[in-house]
């Protein structure tokens, strides 16, 4: 029965465990220039409604690394650009390919590809989660820190998608997530809920420092994201105060790091200081999402390790 990835809480904690495991190993056979192309024969369709730097270098990257091919495919160059339903588009391109990938707007575009694809479905970003984004995130903490269990994430900025599969991951990795976001740009509540059920450890503040405070780590995104650009103005405004800077990164532990998905907007979201800091990890984090997707690759599209 073939399996997807569109939330994070789509593995169990055994299952992410194994996966960031594998990460760490196809990481090494990379690192030694050992060949590790399990995934000979299997072709990946990536389908990209947003544009993105990543994303796409990984998985293509990856794809090739593991003896495989990766489609790019812009919507537009796509029935789906014209028109032709979620559901066709699906039902034809499972035929043709061994898996799918797919960057969109609306969580539902990808949730309804999934369900009448007859191959394996990735989100690869949508409006609600980015679950390749946090298995990067996960891995780095891991390197950096050795484990997840009981380490304090604070977030600052947008509750967004990035921000909503920190508070679901919690679930499954028994990190604590602390978020400080502005009125009217909290994350929603049914993710709040959902983690919370599952036993995941979060809490909601409204004050920056109130939520760095003896982090272990200290995350943050663009405040202006691809869509959002109408609402510049609007959100620059929102956001004043809740700059990550060296004054706030200070309230954290000694030893923390600092995370960011990118791209990054220095100056608004992050100063030029902070991203460039001894505590900054964001390019670990950015190459740890070929490693990641990769060991996902090898999971979801039957390849043997």
């Amino acid at each position: 029965m073939k399996k997807d990835l569109i939330s994070i809480l789509d593995l169990s904690e055994t299952e992410l465990n194994e996966l960031i495991a594998e990460a760490g190993r196809l990481k090494e056979q990379r690192r030694r220039n050992q060949s590790h192309k399990v995934l000979e024969g299997k072709n990946l369709a990536m389908i990209f409604e947003k544009s993105s730097t990543r994303t796409r270098i990984s998985f293509e990257v990856g794809m090739n690394e593991l003896g495989g091919n990766a489609l790019f495919l812009n919507a537009e160059d796509l029935q789906i650009g014209r028109g032709e339903e979620i559901r066709d588009t699906a039902r034809v391109t499972s035929r043709y390919v061994s898996g799918v990938m797919i960057r969109a707007y609306r969580h539902e575009t990808i949730t309804d590809f999934a369900r009448y694809s007859s191959v394996p479905v990735i989100n690869g970003l949508s409006d609600r989660e980015h679950p390749c984004q946090i298995l990067a995130d996960i891995l780095t903490i891991k390197e950096h820190r050795g484990y997840t269990r009981g380490v304090k994430v604070a977030w600052v900025g947008d509750g967004d998608n990035v921000c909503n599969s920190f508070i679901l991951a919690s679930a499954i990795t028994g990190m604590e997530v602390v978020v400080a976001s502005p009125a009217g740009y909290l994350p929603p509540e049914d993710i709040v809920s959902e983690a919370r059920a599952r036993g995941g450890g979060v809490q909601i503040v409204s004050e920056p420092k109130e939520a760095v405070m003896e982090a272990d780590v200290v995350v943050t995104d663009t405040w202006v994201s691809m869509g959002d650009e109408a609402e510049r103005e609007a959100r620059l405004k929102a956001f004043r105060g809740f700059s990550v800077t060296a004054e706030l990164m200070d309230h954290a532990a000694d030893d923390a790091i600092f995370m960011h998905c990118l791209p990054a907007h220095r100056g608004e979201e992050v100063t030029d200081e902070v991203i460039e800091s001894s505590q900054s990890v964001v390019f670990d984090e950015a190459e740890n999402r070929l490693h990641a997707q990769k060991a996902l690759l090898v999971r979801l599209l039957g390849g043997e390790g």
